[in-house]
């Protein structure tokens, strides 16, 4: 099992284009991912679960991924949380 955490740093949080990138790469994921945060946790396949979460900017989080390369994609993951997604791109 991977587990690592990270820090939400996209200025307005984990909203609805973040969490769809992030939920489509957990729904790719023949594993399991889930996310901890203060608020609570969810299965990374559910966009309307990590919206719940209320992931604000400086919100930290947990990482778990059990499955086959679980370094990698949860290092992928890792970083597409800490990512400061901007929309359109700059």
């Amino acid at each position: 099992m991977f587990e690592s955490r990270a820090v939400i740093r996209n200025d307005a949080g984990i909203h609805c284009r973040p969490s769809a990138i992030l939920v489509k790469e957990g729904m790719a994921y023949s594993g399991s991912i889930s996310v901890e945060a203060s608020s609570g946790s969810c299965d990374l396949t559910s966009a309307m679960e990590l919206l719940m979460l209320a992931l604000e900017k400086g919100t930290e989080v947990l990482v778990r991924v059990e499955g086959p390369e679980e370094e990698a994609v949860g290092r992928h993951l890792v970083e597409l949380f800490e990512t400061k997604f901007d929309f359109p791109p700059q």
